[in-house]
């Protein structure tokens, strides 16, 4: 290793970087995505199971056995709207501290 020569600074700020604009809002796009279905996972394991016992019924039956339990499970129609951007709005100001507003 090259030792530094004397004299230079240690910290050399970039000509190229700029600070953020300060943003007018915090927000999150689309945060109220639908979920993934839960039964895909189990899904992909019977699947899986048939493909390595070789398309048999005899060694995946506790899979089949959870995949129509799932399947027959009710969805909830009404899910949970995030509410992520509510709270990001309460906070922002508490962040970004005072400011002049125009």
């Amino acid at each position: 290793m090259v030792p530094k020569p004397s004299g230079t600074a240690t910290t050399a700020k970039s000509v190229t970087h700029r600070g953020l604009p300060p943003l007018p809002k915090l927000r999150v796009r689309r945060p109220n995505r639908p979920e993934t279905n839960p039964c895909l996972g189990i899904m992909a394991s019977v699947l899986g199971c048939w493909a390595s016992s070789g398309y048999s019924v005899q060694g995946c039956a506790q899979f089949e056995s959870k995949l129509r339990a799932c399947m027959d499970k009710p969805r909830d129609m009404n899910p949970k709207k995030n509410n992520i951007n509510y709270h990001l709005s309460r906070m922002y100001p508490k962040m970004m501290g005072p400011h002049k507003r125009d």
